[in-house]
């Protein structure tokens, strides 16, 4: 049974010069992309309570309120369930998080990517460091009590100090969640175009990571993921799904889902979604040794990472036997086993990828 679901909606007024996620800023189609979403819904939706529902993008917080509880009340939801919206800051007011609430929303994630005017300009962001923090306190006046912040390091001309003013601000903010993204440059985003002035290297992002982990860490934020930090029961439980390996719906253009052992996509295209918004792109049947692969990659994401007999009994593997070669290549300073589980350190965090191809 299918529990937990992810709806995408690609649209925004403006992209950002940094991102590469799937989005548009063609407004005159939401209405025929919501009532594509919805038949798609239809074909695909079991009818099963749901424990999370999530509203990514794009930016979600552009939906008419009308549209957006059409979308909503499809859903049968489980007393308990975890609903998120994603917001861009100069979308906020305390009128329309009200109407969220009412409709069963109860976690707001904002994308703030830092409190510097100029590098929010530079990075082509609509709002500014005002809007931000008034946005914040827009979601806590209307009720809103699980409050996500995201924030970007290593952005063009940002140093250690400037990203540890931002830390600051957030978290003397009403926020129960933060999370930091590496700013990664794309292919087809404006910085790939043309390359900004005054970016920090790989060297000083790493440093700010470690700083902001430290940080963060002191000011009651405990870090459950690589990218992730919240106070105490505040994790995202809709990603936490995601880093367990469990299945999930995916609904609309360009969203991955994994429902019966089949990993799946939308397509990309607008046309293409508009047309046939219930038919795959693609759809894969996941092997047990590529379940297992996800297993190690998704896992070892997690600040606990993997327990070796749990994984050991699923797959009737010897795990450390098996992965012995990469183990001891980096166990001591980039991975440590601690009880029953093996996980990176935070040295580890920072290679990940590169350690990770060598499990998969």
């Amino acid at each position: 049974m299918t529990e937990n679901c992810y709806i995408h909606i690609p649209f925004c007024k403006s992209k950002c010069n940094y991102c590469a996620f799937v989005s548009f800023p063609c407004l005159d189609k939401i209405t025929a992309y919501v009532y594509a979403l919805l038949k798609e819904i239809n074909e695909r939706y079991s009818g099963e309570p749901l424990k999370t529902l999530y509203f990514g993008g794009g930016t979600p917080s552009l939906l008419p309120i009308n549209l957006f509880e059409k979308i909503i009340r499809k859903f049968n939801l489980a007393n308990d369930a975890e609903v998120t919206i994603e917001l861009n800051p100069d979308d906020v007011t305390e009128e329309l998080v009200a109407k969220y609430i009412d409709l069963g929303v109860n976690r707001f994630s904002l994308g703030l990517q830092s409190f510097d005017d100029d590098i929010l300009k530079i990075c082509g962001r609509r709002h500014n460091s005002v809007v931000a923090i008034n946005a914040i306190k827009a979601i806590k006046a209307a009720g809103g009590t699980n409050i996500s912040g995201d924030l970007i390091y290593g952005l063009p001309s940002q140093s250690i100090a400037c990203f540890k003013k931002d830390l600051e601000i957030l978290v003397a903010m009403p926020v129960t969640h933060i999370s930091l993204y590496g700013l990664k440059i794309e292919e087809g985003t404006p910085f790939f175009e043309t390359l900004p002035k005054e970016l920090p290297d790989e060297d000083l992002q790493a440093d700010m990571y470690i700083v902001a982990s430290e940080f963060l860490k002191e000011k009651g934020f405990l870090q459950y993921e690589i990218s992730n930090f919240a106070k105490v029961d505040c994790e995202s439980r809709h990603n936490l799904n995601y880093w367990d390996n469990n299945s999930y719906y995916g609904f609309g253009l360009s969203a991955h889902g994994y429902v019966d052992g089949f990993r799946y996509y939308n397509s990309s295209d607008m046309e293409v979604y508009l047309e046939k918004p219930h038919i795959s792109e693609y759809a894969h049947h996941v092997t047990k040794q590529e379940c297992l692969e996800e297993e190690i990659f998704l896992g070892m994401r997690r600040v606990g990472g993997i327990n070796i007999p749990a994984i050991n009994k699923k797959f009737d593997i010897d795990f450390m036997e098996k992965y012995s070669c990469v183990i001891e290549k980096y166990v001591g300073e980039f991975i440590e086993i601690s009880g029953s589980n093996i996980k990176f350190t935070t040295k580890g965090f920072m290679l990940s990828n590169v350690i990770l191809a060598e499990f998969i």
